[in-house]
């Protein structure tokens, strides 16, 4: 196993929040990007994908880049009048092996969506579909929900949001956060033995 996929099958065990105890603020995207269909809790290597408002045609092409364990990054400027995804772009995701996709917009066909399974964190749900004249750009660094994705960054995404971080923090993302977890461990074990625990729980009664 190579050591990104080592790393990456590490930060699995960890929920967003406690990696972000890790890192330095403003690593999280806009808190509207939440998970509309399947798993609600995926990490893996971003493939980005630059597309004007509105616009969603190279989104296919950049399907076909996918490898096993990417997570698609489509940059759709928060446009959630019309849909950058949808059930069978969710299958030939899947098909490539991917891990999610992550969409600063809207997508559609929530009931296809749902039967594929394929994993769908977006800012919202539409009907319509984006233009598709194939304008844009794929594995250029974007901004997607307010945070700059470059093309390999490390995305790990469940229910609280959408963490980026590079590949060279998370070794440190993960040491730091299992240190405050101790800590906080180690006071809260101190706390019982030294009876301060029920003394707190008898003042807030």
């Amino acid at each position: 196993m190579s050591e990104i996929k080592k790393i990456l099958e590490r930060l699995r065990t960890f929920t967003v929040p406690e990696l972000c105890d890790g890192l330095p603020l403003y690593h999280v995207m806009d808190h509207e990007i939440k998970p509309r269909v399947g798993s609600t809790h995926i990490v893996g290597t971003a493939v980005t994908v630059d597309v004007p408002s509105g616009e969603g045609g190279i989104v296919a092409d950049a399907i076909l880049s996918l490898k096993p364990g990417d997570i698609l990054v489509v940059s759709g400027k928060g446009n959630c009048e019309c849909s950058y995804w949808g059930d069978h772009r969710s299958l030939c995701a899947k098909m490539m092996g991917a891990e999610g996709v992550i969409v600063d917009g809207a997508f559609r066909d929530i009931e296809g969506c749902e039967n594929v399974g394929f994993p769908i964190f977006a800012k919202g749900l539409t009907c319509g579909t984006a233009q598709k004249s194939g304008v844009g750009a794929i594995n250029v660094p974007v901004a997607c929900g307010n945070q700059v994705v470059m093309p390999g960054d490390i995305i790990c995404a469940d229910r609280n949001g959408v963490l980026v971080m590079r590949p060279e923090e998370a070794l440190e993302a993960m040491a730091k956060s299992l240190d405050k977890k101790q800590r906080q461990e180690a006071t809260v074990r101190e706390m019982i033995e030294t009876g301060k625990v029920m003394t707190k729980i008898k003042k807030s009664v």
